[in-house]
């Protein structure tokens, strides 16, 4: 087994501050869908009773799975505890003590961004996915971007304003 990936090599041209705003970005689209399925009415008499409570429910739920997300990225942007804080509705320590494991596991994923399989043959990826494959999770929220943002003008609306490496600083990796 090699020492690496194609996606290393794709994930070194990134900051981590571009990757974790890559993972908020595909959570915030994962709550989008959610939201936009309770929009539309036509569909609410083949919905069971309790159906729209349901697809309500599981809206809060992708929701607060972006939250970690949202943290780890203001985290890598350089936002305190104290900044953070007020916006949970809690006091910095409380911020702190809720949200630091997530911090820690991505910098983790990052130290170590691969684990064999229970088999020992195959490497799992420790990060989240867009953070992992930066250049499919750049297409798939562009064109994701694209199809549901209305006063989109950009041909690359996620991926154009994420910082990435200068070119001359990201290493080279070869599989």
């Amino acid at each position: 087994m090699t020492a690496t990936t194609p996606y290393d090599a794709d994930r070194a041209r990134f900051t981590r501050q571009a990757l974790a705003r890559l993972v908020l970005c595909d959570h915030a689209a994962d709550v989008a869908d959610g939201a936009s399925g309770l929009v539309s009415t036509e569909n609410d008499p083949d919905t069971g009773s309790g159906g729209r409570v349901s697809q309500a429910f599981q809206l809060i739920e992708l929701a607060e799975r972006a939250l970690a997300p949202a943290v780890i990225y203001e985290r890598e942007r350089g936002s305190s505890w104290a900044e953070i804080a007020p916006y949970l509705g809690i006091s910095p320590a409380e911020a702190e003590e809720r949200f630091a494991v997530n911090p820690d596991g991505w910098n983790t994923a990052f130290d170590v961004p691969y684990r064999l399989d229970d088999t020992g043959r195959k490497r799992v990826p420790q990060p989240p996915t867009a953070a992992y494959d930066p250049a499919w999770a750049c297409d798939r929220l562009d064109t994701w971007a694209r199809s549901q943002l209305v006063l989109v003008n950009d041909a690359r609306p996620v991926s154009s304003g994420l910082v990435k490496v200068p070119e001359k600083e990201f290493p080279s990796v070869t599989p």
